[in-house]
């Protein structure tokens, strides 16, 4: 019972992230743009032509992922190699993940792992998340000096951060 507010607030947020999904219907969002999902019968994998998604009829989901996949790949590459060159660091490799705790991570060899669902966010929010792990490059802790440092690279990160914690539980396909 002493957890009851919790538990409501939690659920309240869940209705939330629900509603937020079932409202983009037809769409996906991909850096901030919804894409229009076009159905097509027999075709395996998903193409985006401009603002339109084309996708296999019936269950895209497995083709949407592996689309998300690709695309983060690309997507985080470039900014991860230009933030690095900007920062003077280095990172020893790149993997994307589905993990279902963290939007990415940097290990202390420098290896960068990031969540492809990133990608269903806007822009900023995913250069923000970039920023914040090529600080870990330097400062492999959440301390004060490594917010400072966050800061200094990304101005205005805090936003970006509500906004991921806000809105990350409706980062879904």
């Amino acid at each position: 019972s002493e957890l009851r507010p919790w538990i409501e607030r939690r659920l309240d947020e869940a209705r939330e992230a629900l509603a937020s999904v079932a409202a983009r219907a037809g769409t996906v969002p991909y850096l901030g743009i919804p894409l229009a999902l076009v159905p097509q019968p027999g075709r395996t994998r998903a193409h985006r032509q401009g603002t339109r998604l084309l996708v296999p009829a019936g269950d895209a989901r497995p083709a949407l992922e592996r689309f998300f996949r690709r695309s983060a790949r690309a997507e985080i590459a470039a900014r991860l190699d230009s933030a690095t060159t900007l920062a003077g660091s280095s990172y020893s490799g790149l993997d994307i993940r589905a993990q279902r705790t963290r939007w990415a991570s940097c290990s202390a060899s420098g290896r960068m792992s990031f969540n492809w669902r990133l990608l269903l966010a806007p822009e900023r929010v995913l250069e923000y998340v970039v920023w914040h792990e090529v600080c870990h490059l330097e400062i492999l802790d959440h301390s004060p000096r490594f917010w400072a440092l966050v800061e200094r690279r990304w101005p205005g990160y805090r936003e970006d951060r509500h906004w991921l914690r806000q809105h990350g539980g409706t980062l879904v396909l």
